[in-house]
């Protein structure tokens, strides 16, 4: 049973102790991360944040200032991801005023100019007197404003190209329909004209000059006259001779 107390005292004293270094490692780092930050070396300091981080989940001024190093290094996505981290551990109204003015130009950075006007209202609610964040407010609602308008700009320009497109389009399905129904009514026609023509070709009589007509008739007469003399040799052969002699 004594062992078992003594293991049980010890086990939180462990605990303690193992917090305390780590919490002491935080801040050991968090304060190199400073130092680096203010040398401009921005690779570094956000190693150290991270380190000084990952030793203490509760530090708030780490992910805020791993937030500025990643911010100098036009990492917005990833900045405002660690202002937002920041902004959870923070209770002081100066803190968020803070943490919420840089959020806002992660936001202004993308061209998020929504979520800068959202981010920099919440840090006036923390600080209404400070001048940059007030200006930086106004400039986003400005920002987002003919943001909007060339949206709605575009949207209307689109919708007029897609309405001259379908009309045009519209007008070239229809003219295409009248030439092919004209195209269509050509061809009826010629068939027409071609069918009448041809009828009219079958029911005209064939001409004759009056030349022709007279070798015809000329030509008649010749055979009638050769029809008529043949007709008469039959008859004057088949005629009885006269004979001088009587029958009595």
């Amino acid at each position: 049973m004594m062992i078992n107390k003594t293991i049980f005292l010890l086990i939180p004293f462990f605990i303690f102790s193992q917090n305390a270094k780590e919490n002491i490692d935080s801040k050991k780092l968090l304060f190199d991360g400073n130092t680096y930050f203010e040398n401009q070396e921005f690779n570094t300091a956000e190693y150290n944040y991270r380190k000084s981080y990952s030793k203490d989940s509760l530090n708030s001024s780490a992910p805020y200032n791993l937030g500025n190093s990643l911010y100098k290094n036009n990492l917005s996505s990833q900045a405002r991801f660690s202002y937002s981290q920041s902004i959870k551990k923070l209770s002081d109204k100066e803190s968020l005023h803070k943490a919420y003015h840089n959020l806002g130009n992660t936001y202004m950075q993308e061209e998020n100019y929504q979520g800068a006007v959202d981010a920099f209202k919440r840090s006036l609610l923390n600080n209404p007197n400070d001048e940059e964040t007030r200006y930086n407010y106004v400039l986003a609602k400005e920002l987002l404003k003919n943001q909007k308008n060339n949206n709605k700009d575009n949207k209307d320009n689109k919708d007029n190209k897609d309405n001259k497109d379908n009309k045009d389009n519209k007008d070239n399905q229809q003219n295409k329909d009248d030439k092919s129904d004209q195209q269509n009514k050509n061809n009826d026609d010629q068939k027409n004209q071609s069918d009448s023509k041809e009828k009219k070709e079958k029911q005209k009589k064939p001409e004759i000059s009056p030349q022709q007509l007279k070798n015809i008739l000329e030509a008649m007469s010749k055979e009638e006259k050769k029809v008529q003399e043949k007709v008469n040799k039959k008859k004057m052969k088949g005629s009885p001779k006269k004979s001088n002699k009587k029958d009595w």
